[in-house]
């Protein structure tokens, strides 16, 4: 379950059903195309974890569409979170890497679409953006997020968006997989406020 907010869960309500997500991965996918002119110079990188799984059905649908395969990984930010307690951030001398991702080999030169579950304040994308360049310098970097739910704290935003949901703060958006949760499905709850 993807939360964005602490506290005791109240009822929530779908607002994806899993033919809503497949269609949304769709548009998303034939709007990439687009954008790039093909898949020429392409990687799809998913930030976990209901990233990876979003992006790896992005690229399978991608080799569908244009007869290629496209290069697909996946990328653990939590290193370069700056929510984390000071205590567990990595000391100056070790400095933050890019663990347990597996990327595609060199990302020098090609076009990397950033993939996410919810794009809510951009600090999760901020963080994925550190850890891609240190990884290698790709040409650009593009974002493609399932919800875009608002209250940006930091100025991104996201190239390819399957549903753009406002929400109050009081609300979280939970996305459900079927690789991590055993379905696909939106939804939107109440968060007591503590």
């Amino acid at each position: 379950m993807t939360l964005n907010h602490d506290g005791p869960a109240t009822s929530s309500v779908t607002v994806m059903d899993a033919d809503a997500v497949n269609r949304a991965l769709a548009r998303i996918c034939y709007e990439i195309i687009e954008r790039n002119e093909g898949l020429d110079h392409l990687a799809i990188v998913g930030v976990r974890t209901r990233g990876v799984p979003l992006a790896r059905r992005i690229a399978q649908r991608l080799a569908q569409i244009e007869g290629t395969p496209v290069p697909s990984g996946e990328l653990d930010i939590t290193l370069y979170r700056d929510d984390l307690d000071p205590n567990e951030q990595p000391t100056p001398t070790e400095g933050p890497t890019v663990h347990g991702g597996d990327l595609p080999e060199s990302l020098a030169g090609k076009t990397v679409v950033l993939v996410d579950d919810v794009l809510f304040t951009g600090r999760t994308t901020r963080a994925a953006l550190d850890a891609l360049m240190d990884h290698g310098r790709p040409d650009r970097i593009l974002l493609a997020v399932l919800v875009d739910r608002g209250h940006r704290e930091l100025p991104i935003r996201a190239d390819f968006v399957g549903k753009n949901m406002p929400t109050s703060l009081d609300e979280a958006v939970d996305v459900h997989l079927s690789e991590v949760d055993g379905e696909d499905l939106v939804a939107i709850r109440k968060v007591a406020q503590a």
